[in-house]
């Protein structure tokens, strides 16, 4: 029993650390995500094919069949802020890197730099086939042209997810899909006035900039593995089938909001991968990913729908990863 309890309840409260490498950075009509992982980032994004653990409720839920243990994060917290937050901090300090009402000005005294900060936990259970976890993100961007005019992107997302996975052919195909409820409150406002605008969340769903509202969807995904040495894998994910409406009858976390964000549209991305095991203390990870086959019309770079990642494992306890996403590289240990 011990031993049961012991895998089912595991803190993990890891150290990671990204490093992107590239004179370039993300705008803020960057392709936006649902989910990110510090791992994946690290690895330039390549995830589908990759999932291996309870982020595969929600990057690829036929990545639940590749678990081989029952366990929990209680907390799983994760921290981003890119360089320039951390200049505009030196010039003028903020202890939330979330606040609009604290980011916004500095970035004021910042004009033309790109701020970016994510913030997430998500506690969660996840067994062979199966997993259920809660999800509170942050994310905010902001680049100010003027005093009065801050491009200016937030959302904050709380989701409860619970998913599941068949497996055929001793686990060959794997087949998931994650349902999901998702209260999201989001502002999406290009040349944000501060000096006419009081920047407090009550305040920008009066003036109907924020929006709040719940939808409900759900992801699938499959994962093919041929029973070759490198386990050659291909795999799919379609997140939000047919579309992820959001309503404010149901949990509306901002009273003021007289609108419902946008609707995430459906997309599938695919990738593939090879784990190759070069001795008994190193294996690797090969993947490669092309995202938003529905949606690729609408992006004229496509060199930004492709992902590449590798990553070395020295005896699960030191991993290094390298990554080209979006046409920056990245690296992780």
């Amino acid at each position: 029993m011990t031993h049961l309890f012991g895998n089912i309840i595991k803190i993990s409260l890891l150290v990671v650390f990204l490093i992107e490498s590239s004179t370039s950075f993300a705008a803020l009509n960057e392709r936006r995500t649902f989910y990110k992982s510090l791992r994946y980032q690290a690895m330039g994004g390549a995830e589908v094919a990759v999932a291996n653990d309870e982020t595969a409720l929600v990057v690829n839920p036929a990545g639940l069949g590749k678990l081989r243990d029952d366990y929990g994060t209680v907390v799983d917290p994760e921290i981003e802020l890119n360089t320039n937050g951390i200049n505009a901090y030196n010039k003028k300090a903020y202890t939330d890197p979330f606040s609009l009402k604290q980011v916004v000005p500095t970035m004021v005294k910042n004009q033309g730099e790109y701020y970016s900060s994510r913030g997430q936990v998500m506690p969660s259970f996840v067994a062979k086939n199966f997993g259920i976890a809660i999800l509170q993100k942050y994310d905010l961007q902001a680049q100010a042209n003027s005093a009065t005019s801050v491009d200016t992107f937030y959302r904050d997302d709380l989701a409860l997810l619970m998913g599941y996975n068949l497996r055929f052919f001793e686990g060959r195909i794997k087949i998931g899909v994650t349902g999901k409820m998702v209260s999201r409150t989001e502002v999406d406002q290009a040349g944000l006035d501060p000096t006419a605008q009081s920047l407090s969340m009550r305040s920008l769903g009066t003036a109907g900039i924020a929006k709040s509202g719940t939808g409900f969807g759900f992801d699938t995904g499959i994962m093919m593995t041929a029973p070759w040495k490198w386990l050659p894998t291909i795999a799919a994910t379609y997140r939000d089938v047919g579309g992820m409406s959001f309503s404010q009858d149901t949990m509306k976390r901002l009273s003021t909001a007289t609108a419902a964000p946008d609707e995430e549209k459906g997309d599938i991305d695919v990738g593939a991968s090879l784990f190759p095991i070069q001795s008994n203390s190193l294996r690797s990870t090969i993947a490669l990913e092309y995202r938003g086959l529905l949606t690729q019309s609408t992006e004229k770079d496509k060199a930004k729908l492709i992902h590449v990642g590798y990553e070395a494992n020295f005896s699960d306890a030191f991993f290094f990863r390298l990554g080209y996403n979006e046409r920056y590289l990245t690296s992780g240990i």
